[in-house]
Parts: structure tokens; C-alpha cells; sequence
């Protein structure tokens, strides 16, 4: 396949083009590199299957030339800081909504009939059914960045409705492991980093959530494209169980091997504004299409803590 990988050098994204050259597909990544790194996709740069263009989404005239002859969009570009917009209200809404539509309209005029989207567990909101499963309503979103990939969500979904276009739409847990430069578990080795006498860990450590290893993403993200049973599909995608933020702390002081730790909790059932709790997917549908979990949320935590404390200590 002929692949545009929009947000390519960013976590994820990076290890999609990982596989996608690996497997021989012919790569070109679109990113402007504001939260993605060369470092991450430099080992391509001289592999006759990769291209690499620095562009912005919202640069609609680049964004319509380079989408020309590819077959399929991988579109992973966005900006993931869900803390970010309780203070800057508009970067979600540019960088997550307003791309996804120029992405879809350069595809609309280029005949690039294929999309696959990485959106969110924040679209269900605080969901009162857990596990929450695909068909999950109403969708009601506590945070900018939720409302954007909803909002990037409906426009995929209209633009496949009208002009024929076919998309896979996953919908995250935590995706966690090497690359990882924001979350929970880089936080806290950042924090204590820092000064590992103390750990100030946002809310009261009881928030519980899924995780789930970059591996077991990338995977599923190449499973779903190939075994869809539909023009339009929804996947969640991540692990079975959850692990909770105090949980958390205590594998990234043991992988650092610190003792005697004070924690010191901001308190409150969020860490933050537009934070959700709790959060368990199902992922029954996928599972039904042939598709599991590696590993669990502790294995998928303690290996990105073992990678993170490697690469920056």
C-alpha cells in the first residue's frame, strides 16, 4: 500500500510506520513535529519506501498535494494533552477538528477512499456502564480534547456517509510504552527525577483506568484495518482490566528502585479538569473479529516504566 501517516513521528504514530515499513508498505509521514520527534522515525529517513514531509494540516494546499496516489490515511496526528484544554480552548478544536477536516476534504478531492482514525475513551465521558462497549449513548464528553475527537469522529463518519469513504475509528485506553512523552507513568519518573524523596500525584490516587502496551495497539490498529466486516467500523481497543494511579506510583518507585517515597496527594476524584476516573473498555467486538490483549494493564505499566527510567535516567 502507498500509506500517509498523519502525526508519524509522534508516540504511536511512530510505531505504526515501525510496522508499516517493516511490512514493505510505501510510507510517507505527515507531521509538523510539535509534540513528534525526528529521533523517533530517523532510522527510515534513507529507506527507499519512506518519505518524510514537515507540513501542518492546517496547511491545506501541502496537505492536498502530498495526500495525492496514497491508498489509505493512517490519522494520528493531534494534540493528546487532555490537561491542555482547560486552558487553551481553541488548540483542540484547531489541531484535532479543524485538521481532521482539511485531512478528509484533501481526501475527498484526491479520491483517497481509506481512513483509519485513533480517537478516544474520552468520548464517553463518565460512562455508568463498565466495561462500556462501542454503542455506548449518549456520548457526552468532560473534556475539550474528548469533545475534538468526537467532534473528528462525526466528520469521519458524515464524509464515509456521503462521499463513500470507508473508516476505522479505535477508540483508545491509555496507550502506554517507549516514545511515551506525556502521562501518568512518565509524570512520575519525571517527578522524581526531579527529587525522588516525594511524589506529588494529582487527585487522591484512586483514579482507575486502562492500560495498555504500544505493541498490543499497533497491533490491533493493523488487525481491525484488515479484518473489517464494514465500510465504517468502531473498535475500542485496550486491555481487560485496570490498575489504579496509586498502583501506578508504587511500580514506577520500585522499577527506580527508590525507597522511603513520601506521597503527597492533591486530592479530589480528578487529577484534573475533563479527568474521568474510572474508564474500562469492552473490547468483546474486536475480540469477536479474532483479536486479544498481550498483556495487562500492571505488565503494560511496568514495561513502559522499565523503558522510560532506561531512556531518561
Amino acid at each position: 500500500m502507498k500509506v500517509l501517516v498523519t502525526g508519524g513521528a509522534g508516540f504511536i504514530g511512530s510505531h505504526i510506520v515501525d510496522k508499516l515499513v517493516q511490512e514493505g508498505h510505501t510510507v510517507k509521514v505527515y507531521d509538523n513535529l510539535s509534540s513528534g520527534k525526528m529521533e523517533f522515525i530517523e532510522h527510515h529517513i534513507e529507506k527507499t519506501n519512506f518519505e518524510f514531509i514537515r507540513a501542518n494540516l492546517l496547511d491545506f494546499e501541502t496537505l492536498k498535494k502530498e495526500i495525492t496516489g496514497m491508498d489509505v490515511v493512517f490519522h494520528i496526528a493531534a494534540n493528546p494533552d487532555v490537561k491542555l484544554g482547560a486552558k487553551d480552548t481553541k488548540v483542540h478544536l484547531e489541531q484535532n477538528v479543524l485538521a481532521t477536516y482539511n485531512l478528509l476534504e484533501a481526501m475527498r478531492i484526491n479520491d483517497v477512499n481509506d481512513i483509519v482514525f485513533t480517537s478516544t475513551s474520552t468520548v464517553y465521558g463518565e460512562a455508568n456502564i463498565i466495561p462500556t462497549p462501542e454503542d455506548y449513548g449518549p456520548l457526552i464528553p468532560i473534556s475539550l480534547y474528548g469533545a475534538s475527537k468526537l467532534a473528528a469522529e462525526a466528520f469521519i463518519m458524515s464524509y464515509a456517509h456521503t462521499f463513500g469513504i470507508r473508516a476505522v475509528v479505535y477508540r483508545f485506553a491509555n496507550i502506554v510504552g517507549p516514545r511515551s512523552t506525556h502521562g501518568v507513568i512518565y509524570d512520575f519518573i519525571m517527578k522524581l527525577k526531579k527529587d525522588p524523596t516525594k511524589l506529588e500525584i494529582l487527585g487522591d490516587g484512586t483514579q482507575t483506568k486502562s492500560y495498555l502496551y504500544i505493541d498490543d495497539c499497533v497491533d490491533a490498529i493493523l488487525f481491525g484495518f484488515r479484518h473489517r466486516k464494514n465500510d465504517v467500523e468502531i473498535f475500542n481497543i485496550g486491555s481487560e482490566d485496570w490498575i489504579n494511579v496509586r498502583k501506578i506510583a508504587d511500580i514506577v518507585v520500585e522499577e527506580m528502585g527508590l525507597t522511603g517515597v513520601k506521597y503527597q496527594f492533591t486530592g479530589g476524584k480528578r487529577g484534573w479538569k475533563g479527568d474521568v476516573p474510572k474508564m474500562l473498555l469492552s473490547i468483546e467486538k474486536i475480540k469477536s473479529y479474532g483479536w486479544k490483549p498481550r498483556h495487562n494493564s500492571e505488565e503494560s505499566v511496568r514495561l513502559t516504566a522499565r523503558h522510560l527510567i532506561r531512556e531518561f535516567m
